[in-house]
């Protein structure tokens, strides 16, 4: 048990009713986890308010309440802090609670629309194959050193952030890479954590459903460098004209990596191939068996990275060329009859476009590309008919389904994609609604050397409609529908 007076320390409080010299036992904002002694935060979600559960909390043993509006009535021996912002107040009291874990390493935070997965994840091995101990906190999963946790969220919440990294501190963890979501920093989720770097990678159109416009999309990325104190360092992509937008107020030490531009750590692409490509950076040349022109910006962010926290250039390179594809990331599989199959999470209009860009750059031009894709559902629905549009014109045959519906209707969703559709493409696009169906379609359609693009879910291995969650791993699909056809 800790004292309240202590996990309350550098909160700003507006009223206090009762005493904070209480011992209590944990913090919850999810009044059905409350016990005996336990702190409730009644934090304001897009869906409910936990101001409507203080009194349930109380009832079922709460010490202290926070809040942003103090109930009418106060029970007496249950302390209430009221504070003017219930997501800031419950970032800092979790660090607090479990002793600030995030000063005891080196925390790196990753941003941007595309990337921070297959960023975070190849600096995890990087560093792992380098020898340290390391942790990850990312879309796929969160890594305690060797231990695996799965996830659920790209930024968990504030309580099982600050636990990961108490368990990292615990078993002597000394760098932890961590994708930090805009979601997860307008939701106050990184506050309270003291990073040793960031690293912006880019940014392009997704979440206006949540944000409502880019500006605002944008300057959200933004808050996590304009946090950073002066011991940090902020690494940013500056072929992204947003790039120099991070570094206008971060007290951070700036670095630049870049393709095009003049930069601190630049890249130039020597040679592509479906197995890999040949990518010169600081006059050293690196064979990755990730392809891509934004793997090559994901490979120098990594190569940057490990120069600015100390590892040795030439040993770095040597780790980076032994580095795999994350699962979910231009992941591919050639057939017997020599048909490739990518899957890979691209779910926004630049990340299918880069994907696609990719593809046809490697291609000889006598193959046809199959491009299986849909759209979330709940979700930024302005980006569909964009999704759409990339789909037909880049492609020789493109077929829209389901990806997560959620809780709209499948067909609405196609529907939205459909009306990017341009006319002389529309002969080049099929509509078929169940998934599985529609990777099997596209593997019949496919030809010695044909290219099936499955786009939009990546790693995930399930599929999500009206709340109910049903297992499908694109990759499995398919290699199962290709190896059947042999």
């Amino acid at each position: 048990m800790k004292l309240l007076k202590d996990i309350l320390y550098g909160v700003s409080l507006s009223a206090v009713s009762g005493d904070t010299n209480v011992l209590v036992n944990q913090i919850h904002f999810d009044s059905r986890k409350v016990e005996m002694d336990d702190v409730f935060v009644a934090v304001r979600g897009t869906i409910t308010d936990g101001h409507e559960y203080i009194q349930k909390a109380v009832e079922s043993g709460a010490k202290a309440i926070v809040c942003e509006e103090l109930p009418e009535l106060l029970i007496n021996g249950v302390t209430y802090i009221k504070v003017s912002d219930c997501n800031s107040a419950l970032a800092i009291m979790a660090a607090n609670f479990f002793d600030n874990p995030s000063k005891n390493l080196k925390l790196v935070g990753v941003t941007g629309t595309n990337g921070k997965t297959t960023v975070t994840t190849l600096l995890y091995n990087l560093f792992k194959k380098a020898g340290y101990k390391v942790g990850l906190i990312s879309t796929i999963k969160v890594m305690v050193d060797d231990t695996d946790h799965p996830t659920s969220h790209t930024t968990p919440d504030v309580i099982t952030i600050n636990t990961y990294l108490s368990q990292m501190n615990q078993i002597g963890v000394e760098f932890c890479f961590m994708e930090v979501s805009s979601h997860g920093i307008h939701q106050k989720r990184a506050e309270g954590l003291h990073f040793a770097g960031a690293i912006f990678t880019n940014l392009s159109h997704d979440h206006l459903d949540y944000h409502k416009t880019f500006a605002e999309y944008r300057d959200t990325k933004k808050r996590l460098f304009d946090g950073l104190p002066k011991s940090a360092f902020a690494l940013v992509n500056i072929d992204d004209k947003n790039g120099l937008v991070m570094l206008q107020n971060t007290k951070a030490k700036k670095y630049t990596y870049a393709l095009k531009s003049y930069a601190d750590y630049r890249a130039q692409i020597l040679e592509k191939q479906f197995n890999g490509q040949l990518l010169k950076l600081d006059d050293n040349e690196l064979w990755s068996k990730l392809i891509g022109d934004f793997n090559a910006y994901n490979l120098l962010a990594i190569y940057a990275t490990a120069d600015i926290l100390g590892l040795e250039k030439m040993e770095t390179l040597r780790l980076m060329s032994e580095l795999e594809n994350v699962d979910g990331r231009f992941q591919y599989y050639i057939s017997k009859d020599k048909i490739t199959a990518i899957v890979d999470y691209a779910h926004t209009p630049d990340a299918l476009k880069n994907v696609l860009v990719t593809i046809n750059a490697l291609r000889t031009g006598n193959e046809n590309v199959i491009t299986v894709v849909g759209c979330g559902g709940d979700r930024d629905k302005s980006k569909r008919p964009v999704m759409g549009h990339i789909a037909s014109e880049m492609s020789n045959q493109a077929i829209f389904t389901s990806d997560n519906p959620r809780t709209e209707s499948p067909e609405a969703i196609i529907a939205d994609m459909e009306a990017g559709v341009e006319a002389q493409n529309t002969k080049k696009v099929l509509s078929i609604e169940n998934r599985r169906q529609a990777i099997r379609t596209a593997c019949k359609l496919a030809m010695t050397n044909d290219i099936i693009l499955v786009a939009g879910k990546g790693h995930e291995t399930y599929q999500e409609t009206n709340g109910v969650r049903v297992d499908f791993d694109d990759f499995k699909e398919v290699k199962e529908a290709l190896d059947s056809q042999n």
